[in-house]
């Protein structure tokens, strides 16, 4: 007597885990998001005239570090829920996933360069007061990048996600 299913072949792809994605994808491709970042920001200032002085730099180092940061926390992310998808949910979980991955690790650095500057003004650290100024510190830092910051994303860093969203969907397939 045959046992139960043991005449049909097993494909051993079909229950096995995901493998993560290959290390020059991920270091490889965090360089090159970073630079692809900070390019963004340096066209916004150079574009649409929007200068800042002697900060270039710092917000340079800042939007790459952001941008590195963000390809490293998505690429994960992206390969765990596209598996056995269609193009289109692959090219959605690129552009969705490493773009608001990208703004929210960019806006988490500059929330903490904003918390560095404002600690010696803060209370000490277990109290209910310093809680409070983390808080609203935080926050303010949160809606000042988003009113400052998110708009040198854009036109650059913006067709920079497309087309990389665009390309990575076809090579998922």
């Amino acid at each position: 007597m045959m046992k139960r299913g043991a005449d049909r072949v097993q494909d051993p792809g079909v229950n096995a885990p995901r493998r993560l994605p290959p290390i020059r994808l991920w270091f490889g491709g965090a360089i090159l998001w970073a630079f692809a970042m900070a390019s963004s920001l340096v066209a916004s200032t150079i574009v649409f005239g929007r200068d800042m002085g002697s900060h270039t730099p710092a917000l340079t180092l800042l939007y790459a570090a952001g941008g590195a940061l963000g390809w490293v926390s998505a690429l994960p992310l992206i390969g765990w829920l596209t598996v056995k998808r269609p193009a289109p949910a692959v090219l959605a979980a690129w552009l969705l996933l490493l773009g608001l991955l990208t703004i929210l690790a960019t806006a988490g650095l500059f929330a903490l360069h904003y918390r560095i500057f404002y600690a010696h003004w803060h209370a000490p650290f277990p109290s209910r007061i310093w809680v409070y100024q983390q808080v609203f510190t935080s926050a303010s830092a949160f809606y000042q990048f988003a009113v400052t910051g998110l708009r040198h994303f854009f036109p650059v860093g913006f067709a920079i996600l497309f087309v990389l969203s665009f390309t990575m969907a076809r090579r998922n397939r």
